[in-house]
């Protein structure tokens, strides 16, 4: 199994979509009516997609994903660099933080970050932060679900491709249960040839996840929360 996509519920995927591609400098996959994707490559480490999946209306959730961008000693200039993009500068109450708050077009708020030694080699994206409500029990829960290791000396916990390369993924204590509504944002996990996915599902729920069923139509997928809620799909492995 591996980590492969990270996915937006958007009203406007098009437009979404086109903002993080010019962001973050990835290859378009598709564009289409009901969705958007675009691929992020770090040399050497993993290959993410972002894919922008049309929905109705935006969720009421309060998000619990979220993307830091890379900005270290380029900071004030990448900042400036996505506002003309689209970007809008946003309080959350962060306060006086030495990174910069941001909404995306669709409100959806990311982060460009100073100058950090974990981020070395990350690519545009510095990290991807999951609201948990145990680091530490969700940290081996997505390390066994994506294949990503642990990080020493990075708190709370926080996990990275194999080759060290590319964004952490970083398990940060919740300040709030989840909710009943849906994330605007999760993650998707591919099985390999050769993996059960029923097997993978039992271990899913053996660590504390469950598997939900949505009346969603005809998936090629199966839909699952990981301990804390967060919702997550894995899809079916490449023919």
């Amino acid at each position: 199994m591996y980590l492969e996509n990270v996915v937006f519920d958007a009203v406007e995927p098009q437009q979404l979509g086109r903002f993080w591609e010019s962001a973050l400098g990835t290859e378009r996959l598709t564009d289409e009516h009901a969705g958007f994707e675009t691929r992020l490559v770090v040399e050497g480490g993993p290959v993410l997609d972002l894919c922008f999946q049309r929905v109705a209306e935006p969720s009421s959730a309060s998000p619990r994903l979220h993307l830091d961008l890379r900005g270290g000693a380029r900071q004030v200039e990448e900042v400036e660099r996505l506002v003309v993009l689209g970007a809008r500068h946003l309080d959350i109450g962060q306060g006086d933080v030495p990174w910069v708050v941001l909404a995306d077009p669709a409100g959806n708020a990311f982060c460009v970050m100073e100058e950090r030694p974990a981020y070395v080699g990350t690519g545009p994206v510095a990290a991807l932060p999951l609201d948990s409500a145990d680091p530490e029990r969700d940290a081996e829960f997505w390390a066994w679900l994506s294949g990503w290791v642990p990080v020493p000396d990075v708190v709370p916990r926080s996990l990275r491709h194999p080759s060290m390369l590319g964004p952490l993924l970083e398990l940060c204590p919740e300040s709030a249960p989840k909710g009943a509504a849906k994330n605007q944002m999760h993650l998707d996990v591919r099985l390999d040839s050769g993996d059960d996915a029923d097997a993978v599902a039992a271990g899913i729920v053996e660590r504390g996840g469950h598997e939900l069923h949505p009346d969603w139509g005809d998936l090629h997928w199966r839909v699952f929360t990981d301990p804390s809620g967060n919702e997550l799909c894995v899809l079916p492995a490449h023919h």
